[in-house]
C-alpha cells in the first residue's frame, strides 16, 4: 500500500531534481553525504538549522520549504535522522505548505516567484520540466493528490517529535544557542572541523583539557572577571570609572568600554549565560568526539541548565545576559542586534526552546547532575582550590583531572613558598602545621563574644591608651560573633597547601592527607558553602590584609554565584582530624606568657628544620650562653624556680632599705672607670635609687616566666625538648603565674619593670621601652585584635569573665564551653 506522506514528499523532490521512487530515504548514504556537501549542508548541526529556518517566522517561505524537503530526505538517507525523526519533520513540512498553499499549481507558482525574487535556481529548462513532471505524477494519478495529502494529514495529526524529548535528552535544548540537536546520540558529523576549532581557541586537545574546561565554564567561566568589575564600578564615581578604564591592558579597553556603557546606562550587570551555554556547547562537543560518554556529556549539560533555571526566569532573560556576556567578550556591544540574532529561537512556532525554560529538565536528571559534579571535585584536594582560587583565580581552571604543571609555575610557587613563608622542601609536609593555628581561631571567636557583649578590657592601661583606629577594629568584631573564626586562617593555610602542592617538592601523599584533615575541619565549623563564605567575608572585612587587597567581593560573588565551586564540593563531615595540633586552653595561656618578648603564638611549636634551626642556636647562644639540651633544661629549671628575681631580691633589693649606702654605692662607681659588668650594675643601682617603672615594689618573676616559654618554645623547635617535657614545663609556668599575679595586667606591670630593670646598656634603650610599652597595650586592649591573645584569656588562676562563643572552634579545656 502507497504511504501518501512518502510519496507526496517523493514527488516534491523531484522539483530538486530527484528521480521518482515511492521512498525518499532510499538513496545511499555515501551519496546523500554528498548532496549534502554540495548544498552546504556539513553536518547536523547546518542540518539543524536549515529546517529550523525553513518553518521560521511569518509566512514561510516556499524556497525553504522545498529546500528543507529535500535536506530531510538526505538527512535520513545519510543515517543522520532517524526515520522516524525525518518523517515527522516531512509531516511538520507537509503541513505548513498544505496550510499555505492549498492546491498544486498555488505552491508552483510560489516557486516560481521565489525562484524570480531571490535567484533560486536549478537550471533554467530544468525547473520548468520539474514542474511539469510534478504534476503529471499528481495528474495520472501514479502519486498523491493534495487532497488526498490533506486528509491524511488530518487522520494522522498527532504531536510531532522534532527534537529530542526523552526527559534525560532535554538538557540539549540548550544547545540551540549555537545550532539544535536533532538527533541523539552525538557523533563526529554533528560537527565539521570540531577538533580544529576546539584546539585553536579553546587550546583542548583531549578529555582531560576538555573535562577541566567545563568545569571551569560551570564555576568561574568569564563572567567573575566582568561581575567584580562591574560591583566596582557601580559605586565609583566618573573620574574612578575614567581612571579604571585608563589602566585596563590595551587588549581589556574595548571590553571595557562596552562595561562601563552598561554601567552607565542602567543595563542589567548579567552574564552568567555566557558561560552557561557554552558549557553546554562544549559538552556536545566533548559527546561528538568521544571524548566523554553518554552519560558524562549528559550531566555535564544538565548541570548548564541547572544553573540557567537558577538563575533566569524565561528564554528573553537567558537570551539577552548570552548577548550581553558575548558583547564584553568581543568588545563589541551587540545588543542592538539581540532580535535578529535571537529571533529564531524565540519565536519559531518549531523552536526547540518552545517549552518554558523552568520546566525545562525534571528532577531526576538534575538530580543525576548534581551527583556528577560532586564527584568529579570529591577529592579533598578541591577543598584546596577553591579557597586558593579565591587570591588566584586563575586555580579555578585545575577542576576536575589534576593537570601536570609546567616548570615555570613550579619554581614559581617554589620562589613563593621560600621568599614568603621560608618554607623549604627539607622541612617536609609536616612544616606547614605551623601555619594551621586553631588557638587564633579560639581568641577571635572570644574577642567576638565579647565585644557582642560589651565586655572588652578598657582601652586605657598602664602604658598608654590604645589608638583609637585599633579600638575601632576590635569593637567592630561584635559583628561577626556568629560567625565561625576558623576560615580566617583556615584559607591562608589553604593557601600555603597549594602552593606546596604546586612546587612539587613534598610528598603527594603527605599533601593529600593534610587536604582531607583540611576538608573534615572545614565541615565540623560550617555545615554548608553559604555558612563558610558568610563567615570568610566577615572576618575578612573585620580583619583586612594591610598588603594585600581586600577579598570581601571576590567572597561575596562566590556566595551568590550558583556555579561556584564551593557549592559543589563534598560537604559531607569526615574523620575529623585537623592539619595540625590544636593546643589545649592551659597550654595557649602558659605560651601567651612571653607576651611582646616574642610574636604571639597561635600553635604548638613543632620541630624545625636544620636550616631554621641555625638561627634559633644562634639566638640561643647570643643571648643564654646555651649549646645543648641539658643545659636548656637546667636554665629552664633556673628561671622557673629563682631566676632573674632571685638576683634583683639579693642584690638589689636590700638597698631599698638603706639610701644611704645606695647613694655611696652610686657615688663610687660613677668615680671611676667601669667595666662593662660594673656599668650595668651601677645602671641597675640608679634604676632602684629611682624605683624606675616600679621595680622595688612590683614582683619581676614575669620576666622569669616569660623568658622561660620563650627559651621552652625555642628548645622544642629545636628538638632539644620532647613534646612531653615541654607541655610539663608549660603547666609549670600557668602554675607559678598563677601564684604570683591576678591577673594580665598585674603580669604585665611585671614583665615590663623586669624588662627595663635588667636591660643592658644601650643608646637604643628608649626606643626598646617605648616599643615594649606600645606593643603591652596592644596585648591588653586587644587593639589591633591579633596583636596578642591576652584580652581573650583568662590569667592562670583567675576567675572566668569571658562570654563563651557560639562555635565549636574553640580550644579544648574551656569550661565554659557551650557545646
Amino acid at each position: 500500500m502507497v504511504d501518501p506522506l512518502n510519496a507526496w514528499w517523493a514527488q516534491q523532490l523531484v522539483l530538486c531534481d530527484w528521480a521518482f521512487a515511492p521512498d525518499p530515504l532510499t538513496l545511499e548514504a555515501e551519496v546523500a553525504v554528498a548532496r549534502l556537501g554540495n548544498l552546504g549542508v556539513v553536518d547536523r548541526g547546518e542540518l539543524g538549522w536549515r529546517l529550523l529556518e525553513a518553518l521560521g517566522i511569518g509566512d514561510p517561505d516556499p524556497a525553504r520549504l522545498l529546500s528543507a524537503l529535500e535536506v530531510t530526505a538526505l538527512g535520513g538517507a545519510a543515517g543522520w535522522l532517524s526515520e522516524s525523526r525525518a518523517r515527522d519533520w516531512a509531516q511538520r513540512l507537509a503541513e505548513d505548505i498544505s496550510a499555505h498553499h492549498p492546491e498544486l499549481d498555488d505552491w508552483l507558482a510560489a516557486l516560481c516567484r521565489a525562484r524570480s525574487v531571490e535567484g533560486w535556481v536549478r537550471g533554467d529548462d530544468g525547473f520548468s520540466e520539474a514542474c511539469e513532471a510534478l504534476a503529471t505524477l499528481e495528474h495520472e494519478g501514479e502519486g498523491v493528490t493534495w487532497d488526498l495529502l490533506r486528509e491524511w494529514l488530518v487522520v494522522n495529526r498527532r504531536p510531532l517529535v522534532l527534537w529530542p524529548e526523552a526527559p534525560e535528552e532535554q538538557p540539549w535544548r540548550l544547545r540551540a544557542a549555537f545550532s539544535p540537536v536533532l538527533e541523539l546520540p552525538a557523533s563526529p558529523h554533528d560537527w565539521q572541523g570540531l577538533a580544529a576549532w576546539l584546539s585553536e581557541d579553546w587550546q583542548v586537545t583531549g578529555r582531560e583539557e576538555l573535562i577541566r574546561v567545563l568545569l571551569w565554564l560551570a564555576a568561574q567561566g568569564d563572567r567573575q572577571a566582568w561581575d567584580l568589575d562591574a560591583t566596582r564600578l557601580l559605586s565609583a564615581g566618573d573620574p574612578e570609572r575614567q581612571a579604571w578604564l585608563e589602566g585596563l591592558a590595551p587588549q581589556e579597553v574595548a571590553a571595557g568600554r562596552v562595561l562601563l556603557g552598561f554601567v552607565e546606562r542602567g543595563e542589567p550587570l548579567e552574564w552568567a549565560a555566557w558561560d552557561w551555554l557554552r558549557l553546554v556547547d562544549l559538552a556536545w562537543a566533548g559527546a561528538c568526539l568521544g571524548w566523554l560518554d553518554e552519560t558524562e556529556a549528559r550531566d555535564f549539560a544538565a548541570h548548564g541548565a541547572d544553573l540557567v533555571m537558577r538563575r533566569y526566569s524565561d528564554w528573553s532573560a537567558l537570551a539577552r545576559a548570552y548577548q550581553r556576556g558575548r558583547s564584553l567578550f568581543e568588545g563589541h556591544d551587540r545588543l542592538g542586534e539581540l532580535a535578529a540574532d535571537w529571533a529564531l529561537l524565540l519565536q519559531s512556532p518549531v523552536s526547540p526552546w518552545k517549552p518554558p525554560l523552568q520546566e525545562l529538565v525534571d528532577e531526576a536528571t538534575l538530580e543525576a547532575s548534581r551527583s556528577a559534579m560532586r564527584a568529579w571535585r570529591r577529592d579533598p584536594r578541591h577543598w584546596v582550590l577553591a579557597l586558593a582560587a579565591v587570591r588566584e583565580p586563575e586555580l579555578s581552571g585545575r577542576q576536575g583531572i589534576d593537570p601536570a604543571l609546567p616548570p615555570a609555575r613550579r619554581e614559581e610557587a617554589r620562589g613563593y613558598l621560600a621568599e614568603t613563608l621560608d618554607l623549604h622542601a627539607d622541612e617536609g609536609a609536616e612544616a606547614l602545621a605551623r601555619y594551621w593555628l586553631p588557638a587564633q581561631a579560639h581568641h577571635l571567636n572570644q574577642l567576638a563574644a565579647d565585644a557582642a557583649h560589651g565586655i572588652l578590657p578598657p582601652a586605657q592601661t598602664p602604658f598608654g591608651h590604645a589608638a583609637p583606629a585599633d579600638l575601632a577594629g576590635r569593637d567592630a568584631l561584635g559583628r561577626a560573633s556568629r560567625h565561625a573564626a576558623t576560615i580566617h586562617m583556615a584559607e591562608k593555610y589553604a593557601f600555603h597547601l597549594q602552593m606546596a602542592m604546586d612546587s612539587g617538592s613534598f610528598d603527594g601523599q603527605r599533601l593529600a592527607v593534610l587536604a582531607t584533615a583540611l576538608h573534615g575541619s572545614l565541615c565540623r565549623f560550617y555545615p554548608d558553602a553559604r555558612r563558610l563564605l558568610s563567615a570568610w567575608a566577615h572576618w575578612e572585612a573585620l580583619l583586612p590584609d594591610p598588603d594585600q587587597p581586600s577579598l570581601v567581593d571576590e567572597i561575596r560573588w562566590h556566595l551568590d554565584d550558583p556555579g561556584s565551586l564551593f557549592h559543589w564540593l563534598d560537604w559531607r563531615p569526615r574523620e575529623w582530624q585537623e592539619p595540625g595540633p590544636r593546643p589545649n586552653l592551659t597550654h595557649f595561656t602558659a605560651m601567651a606568657l612571653v607576651g611582646p618578648l616574642n610574636s604571639a603564638a597561635w600553635s604548638l611549636p613543632q620541630a624545625e628544620s636544620e636550616r631554621e634551626c641555625g638561627s634559633i642556636r644562634e639566638w640561643v647562644d647570643s643571648h643564654y650562653g646555651l649549646h645543648g639540651p641539658a643545659e636548656l633544661g637546667d636554665f629552664l629549671s633556673y628561671l622557673l624556680e629563682v631566676g632573674d628575681r632571685q638576683e634583683y631580691q639579693i642584690n638589689y633589693a636590700p638597698y631599698t632599705l638603706n639610701p644611704g649606702r645606695l647613694a655611696s654605692e652610686i657615688a663610687t662607681l660613677e668615680s671611676g672607670e667601669c667595666a662593662e659588668e660594673e656599668r650595668n650594675h651601677l645602671l641597675r643601682l640608679q634604676r632602684v635609687r629611682d624605683d624606675e617603672d616600679g621595680c622595688n615594689d612590683l614582683d619581676l618573676a614575669a620576666w622569669d616566666l616569660a623568658q622561660a616559654v620563650d627559651l621552652a618554645i625555642a628548645g622544642r623547635q629545636l628538638g632539644w625538648l620532647g613534646e612531653g617535657d615541654f607541655l610539663e614545663l608549660l603547666e609549670r609556668a600557668h602554675g607559678l603565674a598563677a601564684q604570683h599575679y591576678g591577673g594580665w595586667e598585674e603580669y604585665a606591670r611585671g614583665l615590663y619593670a623586669g624588662f627595663s630593670f635588667f636591660m643592658g646598656e644601650t643608646v637604643e634603650r628608649e626606643a626598646f621601652l617605648a616599643g615594649f610599652r606600645q606593643a603591652l597595650v596592644s596585648w591588653l586592649a586587644a587593639a589591633p585584635p591579633l596583636a596578642g591573645p591576652w584580652a581573650s584569656l583568662d590569667f592562670p588562676g583567675a576567675r572566668p569573665r569571658h562570654w563563651a562563643p557560639m562555635h565549636v572552634d574553640t580550644l579544648p579545656g574551656d569550661g565554659r564551653q557551650l557545646h
